[in-house]
């Protein structure tokens, strides 16, 4: 995964993925917060999502919880993925306040 890459920025989709995470879901539940959340502009299919959980599970940012005896393996975010998470937020929300000073001017 590209995370954390120079300036620090998460994509777009891990940030998705990490914020859907706060409660445990399975990956289809995963899949369907982010198209919801991002009204259909995100679609993730089951190879890039489930390659994006294991490379989330081996940085230590997501967790398999709950009884995994069926099909469906639920995750959790961990604590370091909610730093991660909180990091791109305050990051993201400088990037705005930014934009805001500069575009929200020149209207």
């Amino acid at each position: 995964m590209r995370d954390h890459v120079r300036g620090g920025a998460l994509t777009e989709v891990t940030f998705y993925i990490l914020l859907s995470l706060y409660i445990p879901r399975h990956g289809y539940a995963v899949m369907q917060f982010v198209e919801e959340k991002t009204g259909g502009r995100l679609l993730l299919g089951a190879g890039t999502l489930y390659g994006a959980l294991n490379a989330l599970q081996e940085k230590g940012w997501i967790a398999p919880c709950g009884a995994s005896g069926g099909r469906k393996k639920e995750f959790v975010i961990t604590e370091q993925g909610k730093q991660a998470a909180e990091r791109e937020f305050a990051r993201l929300a400088e990037l705005v306040q930014t934009a805001a000073g500069i575009v929200g001017g020149a209207i």
